[in-house]
């Protein structure tokens, strides 16, 4: 029987957005996955926690945004108790030994991946698609992870998911300008006007 090819996408989602789903359709699609699952961490290690939403509002705007049947947002890492992604890959590998993972992420988190804890491991054990970000193609693939792993590329996406790690590929697609940081802003300021103007 053949192996089920599922998509990993984890993040904050703080919040959820057209991008996360942009990516999640090409990598159906370009990868040829069967699924893709986001899931939505409890709290990044690297981020702050302030201003941070509460797991359960992410969560649900997450499976609002998906809107697409092969497409599950999942609190999966809440509840494997996992903080780092290594681990959390571990334990998704024990629990579905016959599914093939690939890591999906940006390609502006290929270039802080070596800040990422035991980041070399994560990368030798699930395959890696990088999806282009606005402004950061060529400097992820100038940075540390990509040199490490230069011998690793693969240049055709359907070969992928049945690659065996440590194996990665880069995708030059179609960029989606969307950002949780700039929609965070947005809404703070959006926000600050509308109740300064209930003040006046």
């Amino acid at each position: 029987m053949a192996r089920l090819k599922i998509g990993l996408l984890g993040g904050s989602f703080n919040p959820a957005h057209e991008g996360h789903r942009h990516i999640s359709l090409l990598a159906l699609k370009q990868l040829q996955l069967d699924q893709v699952w986001w899931l939505v961490s409890p709290q990044n290690p690297l981020k702050a926690a302030t201003g941070m939403a509460p797991l359960a509002q992410r969560l649900a705007g997450t499976r609002t945004m998906a809107m697409h049947p092969r497409i599950r947002a999942s609190d999966l890492e809440s509840r494997l108790g996992t903080r780092y992604t290594v681990d959390t890959l571990s334990a998704l590998q024990r629990r579905w030994p016959r599914s093939a993972f690939v890591w999906l992420m940006g390609a502006d988190n290929l270039v802080q991946l070596p800040r990422w804890h035991r980041w070399r491991e994560i990368v030798e054990m699930v395959p890696m698609a990088i999806f282009n970000r606005p402004g950061q193609g060529h400097r992820a693939l100038a940075g540390a992870a990509a040199a490490r792993f230069a011998r690793s590329r693969v240049r055709n996406p359907r070969k992928l998911a049945d690659s065996a790690a440590p194996a990665w590929c880069f995708l030059f697609t179609p960029l989606h300008p969307a950002s949780s940081t700039t929609i965070r802003a947005n809404t703070t300021v959006e926000t600050h006007w509308n109740e300064t103007s209930k003040e006046a």
